[in-house]
């Protein structure tokens, strides 16, 4: 039953005009709404939000709960949710269809691969919400060394870039890399956001993030911007 109703959601999801899909990462090639061919890089905002407002991704997004959080928050704002997730992309993405949002979208794709369809100095910011530590494979980190390179093409000067983690091996593991970079500036570390009080954007809850939560475990936040 699971793999029959994980199949009708990808099914479904085709034809949902805030998703846009890489089927195979050898071939960057975006498809759209009825299987449509589409070229957005460079021109997120112009051609598919049809305004000029700044662009924000959220990296390993899942449900696209944080997307959604936001886009809620900063109408003035366009979101793009990123996972290669197809089911849970598509929870986020009916959400946004049924309440209207339509300053929020999603593409699943990995992320490995996101500079085929992202230009240069096109992103003002990036988040990276509870994603994978990646324990083992630290190559696999988002805030590995070939990651944060690749961020720093994507973004905008003065763009800038929030990790928000449960995971404390992957918080210090990033002050580490980030610390020993020239070209990184760390504007905030916290290890323990809610021992405080928090903006509105960090208040923003995941179903995962609640889990977390339930089992005691600190939520930890950076943020980070290139010189």
């Amino acid at each position: 039953m699971a793999k029959r109703n994980k199949l009708m959601k990808f099914a479904e999801m085709r034809s949902f005009q805030n998703v846009f899909q890489n089927f195979d990462p050898k071939v960057p090639i975006l498809i759209t709404a009825n299987d449509k061919e589409i070229d957005l890089k460079g021109q997120w905002c112009k051609l598919h939000f049809d305004n000029d407002h700044p662009l924000v991704l959220e990296l390993a997004c899942g449900r696209g709960e944080y997307s959604l959080g936001l886009a809620r928050i900063y109408p003035d704002k366009n979101f793009l949710g990123v996972d290669i997730k197809g089911a849970r992309i598509w929870k986020g993405a009916n959400i946004a269809l049924n309440e209207e949002i339509k300053n929020v979208a999603f593409l699943r794709t990995r992320i490995e691969i996101l500079n085929k369809f992202i230009d240069e100095k096109e992103v003002d910011e990036i988040w990276i919400t509870f994603p994978d530590p990646f324990v083992a494979k630290e190559n696999r980190r988002l805030t590995s060394p070939r990651f944060l390179d690749m961020y720093k093409t994507l973004l905008k000067d003065d763009g800038v870039v929030h990790l928000k983690t449960d995971a404390i091996s992957l918080y210090e593991y990033s002050l580490e890399v980030l610390g020993k970079r020239e070209d990184i500036k760390i504007e905030v570390s916290d290890p323990d956001i809610y021992s405080h009080e928090v903006s509105d954007e960090l208040v923003i809850k995941t179903y995962y993030e609640r889990m977390h939560l339930d089992k005691g475990k600190k939520i930890t936040y950076l943020r980070f911007k290139y010189l």
